[in-house]
């Protein structure tokens, strides 16, 4: 595709909480031997487990599948994988189409809004699910940089891009639950990430509104990040998080309109 060429980004000297641990780079040495077979994901279609991971890869649909426009420039890849994963809404109508097709056309409207509206060079998220649980790539060289545990750096959460992964999640959830299909979809998703990138979902799930002023991903979302934990921990095998739902922020602005979910770009982040 058209400005996806391969490059690589020097590393930058982030604080030491950015830093992947030992076993995380260990995980990711074996990883990068293991990139032919995990390489099924990258074409759309679910990788078989290997000895690397124990979380299958989840079907996740290509930007060629969905028609995407090629960026204006490649997206930045550190050599080093994300210590979170930002869980968002896209503040869009809860749509009852859960077709296939409906999933393309929403990355296409994310990526024009993003484009277009925005200014960026491509779509700001990684990874997004639609509400009929359909999980897709978002910007460019995410799902290959995943593939080899490494972090392509997004406009998702304004001034912590550089260490996050984020994931949109079709519809509004101020006062609505997700789909069940989404909520599953969102489930393995995270197991995968966690597994790929040796991290904890007690500590490495959060919301955009851990970072930034805004009400993403929602009221109702937001408080069942517990309940996500948990989810993607009985998948791991690991122990339960033993965790309250956090406190509700008070006076965060809502969305002004769809696919505005809270800042995505700030001080000290790499060009959107």
């Amino acid at each position: 595709m058209s400005g996806d060429t391969s490059h690589r980004s020097p590393q930058p000297s982030p604080d030491s909480s950015t830093h992947p641990s030992p076993r995380t780079l260990d995980r990711r040495t074996v990883l990068r031997g293991a990139a032919t077979v995990a390489g099924g994901t990258l074409l759309g279609v679910a990788a078989t487990p290997t000895a690397a991971t124990a979380v299958a890869a989840p079907r996740a649909y290509t930007r060629a599948d969905w028609n995407a426009r090629p960026p204006t420039t490649a997206a930045t890849v550190l050599n080093r994988a994300p210590d979170r994963i930002v869980v968002h809404h896209t503040a869009s109508a809860n749509s009852t189409d859960y077709s296939l097709a409906h999933a393309y056309a929403l990355s296409r409207s994310i990526q024009a809004h993003h484009m277009d509206t925005n200014g960026w060079a491509d779509t700001g998220q990684q990874l997004t699910i639609s509400r009929g649980g359909h999980l897709m790539e978002g910007r460019n060289r995410s799902l290959q940089a995943i593939g080899a545990g490494d972090h392509v750096v997004g406009a998702h959460t304004a001034s912590h891009n550089d260490h996050t992964i984020g994931i949109e999640n079709e519809g509004l959830y101020m006062t609505a639950a997700p789909t069940a299909a989404l909520w599953d979809t969102l489930v393995e998703t995270c197991a995968w990430l966690c597994d790929v990138y040796g991290l904890s979902p007690g500590t490495a799930i959060v919301g955009h509104r851990d970072f930034n002023a805004t009400a993403c991903p929602g009221d109702v979302l937001y408080a069942r990040l517990p309940d996500l934990r948990n989810a993607v921990a009985a998948r791991l095998g690991t122990a339960p998080v033993h965790a309250t739902a956090a406190p509700v922020p008070n006076g965060h602005p809502g969305p002004r309109h769809p696919f505005d979910h809270g800042p995505g770009f700030g001080p000290g982040d790499p060009a959107p």
